[in-house]
């Protein structure tokens, strides 16, 4: 399995955070890398729910499906998209680390056959959009 990986510290609590995570509806004020289509579709865990994503701020939008597999609020988010032969686990995680300070991990895990084949196209693209969604994040919450 391959995985990709970006972490920042925010200036606010846990609470705040995760309400602009789970927020989809709102990610368009602030997040250039994933993106609401169907805001009427909630996170909750079993559910799925259907997004986009855009690697580079230039690039088209890339639809998915995907399925919620874990919500623990203010902790962990988790969902999964496949296609035959690939599977992505997007995995978002808080940590309280101080009064008021928060790291947020976001993590991509791929497997599956295809990813041999897929991930050395979009390796550092992929991790150029989850490190601009986490700065992206971290701006967006400090200013409210």
């Amino acid at each position: 399995m391959a995985s990709l990986y970006a972490e920042i510290e925010i200036n606010a609590p846990k609470r705040l955070v995760w309400n602009a995570l789970i927020t989809k509806e709102r990610w368009k004020y602030w997040n250039t890398f994933l993106f609401d289509c169907d805001s009427s579709l909630r996170f909750e865990q079993g559910k799925e729910v259907f997004l986009s994503l855009r690697r580079l701020p230039e690039d088209e939008e890339t639809e998915l499906d995907a399925v919620v597999t874990y919500m623990q609020p203010e902790v962990c988010l988790k969902w999964v998209s496949s296609i035959p032969g690939l599977r992505n686990e997007h995995v978002f995680e808080l940590q309280e680390i101080g009064v008021g300070r928060t790291k947020y991990l976001h993590k991509d895990n791929f497997s599956g056959i295809l990813q041999r084949v897929f991930l050395p196209f979009v390796r550092e693209d992929e991790v150029r959009g989850i490190r601009r969604m986490a700065r992206e994040l971290k701006l967006y919450v400090e200013r409210s």
